[in-house]
């Protein structure tokens, strides 16, 4: 009984590692134009997003669509999202390996 519980537990832990990944988000592009379509910035001084954490990004982005982090160009590009797209793009961006897609 104890090997089952010690096998279950095993699977439990490596069940989020064996999760699907995100599907791209319908509105990466724009923010893609600025941070990369995997959150490595391609513009000087925006910061990368790959690899954030998830909770992090989603009130980021709520709190830049509703004013309290007072970025104009980021309010200007997230303002009309809904909760679900701003979701989708923090769950995309959090899933992203932190120093970008592996190269083959």
């Amino acid at each position: 009984m104890r090997t089952v519980s010690i096998v279950a537990l095993g699977l439990a832990l490596a069940m989020p590692a064996m999760a699907t990944p995100p599907a791209k988000p319908l509105r990466l592009g724009l923010c893609a134009a600025c941070h990369g379509e995997h959150g490595i910035a391609r513009v000087p001084g925006v910061p990368n997003l790959a690899g954030q954490k998830l909770d992090y990004l989603r009130k980021a982005l709520k709190d830049y669509r509703d004013g309290s982090r007072d970025v104009a160009v980021m309010r200007a590009a997230i303002g009309p999202l809904s909760d679900a797209e701003l979701d989708a793009l923090a769950q995309w961006y959090s899933a992203q390996p932190a120093g970008g897609p592996k190269q083959p």
